[in-house]
């Protein structure tokens, strides 16, 4: 089974100014999700960057920027998907061998290992599903204790909990995708689909399912490895 690996980082960040470089424990952003690519069992990995900036930092990091990814697919309301399937597409006319698989993965979530990323590998070939999407377990911020909120009263949705304060242990365990792995069989992708009908979860430990959105997250990220803030 072949895998491309595909690290999306584009240039343009609201949240977080020039996020995919930032520099995190004194490394660019982006240096973490090189280095768990690179050492792990893929068997290509390209970046994937509208940016000059950006991929002359990946290509200094040891990554592969064959490309710059076409300003239309840069947008932020534009699925990511797009952007992967762009890589593959270049790959192949560039007289690449072809691919049975293709993962994304986000700078944005450091924290994931080549050990993570072997895992979804193996799981994907010994259960032949469309798909392997990593996830995390929600914790205390379980669905049923949540609230809708009208005119200021707390109201109940139909999946609350059996009664008020329900130990968490007594709720079945649901899992929220962490943004560290998306590893999809190259036909499903070809229809626009991360997921496909057999998707299996990778579970992943907190520790390694830190996802940077906004500020707050990136000094989280900051605290929980224990490096200098820039």
């Amino acid at each position: 089974m072949r895998v491309l690996g595909v690290i999306p980082a584009r240039g343009g960040s609201k949240g977080v100014p020039n996020k995919n470089i930032k520099p995190l424990g004194g490394r660019p952003l982006i240096d973490y999700t090189i280095k768990a690519a690179t050492a792990s069992n893929l068997d290509r990995v390209i970046v994937s960057t509208d940016s000059n900036e950006i991929a002359s930092i990946a290509k200094e990091l040891g990554a592969e920027v064959p490309f710059l990814r076409p300003a239309e697919l840069a947008d932020d309301v534009i699925s990511p998907i797009y952007a992967v399937l762009n890589v593959l597409d270049k790959a192949l006319e560039a007289g690449d061998d072809s691919y049975d698989a293709v993962m994304m993965l986000q700078p944005t979530t450091p924290m994931r290992t080549a050990e993570d990323i072997d895992e979804a590998l193996a799981l994907l070939k010994s259960t032949g599903s469309d798909s392997v999407i990593s996830v995390v377990d929600v914790g205390a911020t379980h669905p049923a204790r949540m609230k809708y909120l009208r005119d200021g009263k707390l109201i109940d949705p139909p999946f609350c909990e059996a009664y008020e304060n329900q130990r968490r242990q007594e709720l079945e365990p649901m899992y929220i995708r962490n943004g560290a792995i998306y590893l999809t069989r190259t036909p499903i992708l070809r229809d626009k689909s991360f997921k496909g009908n057999d998707c299996r979860a990778l579970v992943m430990p907190p520790e390694r399912s830190v996802n940077i959105d906004t500020i707050e997250d990136f000094q989280f990220a900051q605290w929980t490895i224990g490096g200098k803030t820039t």
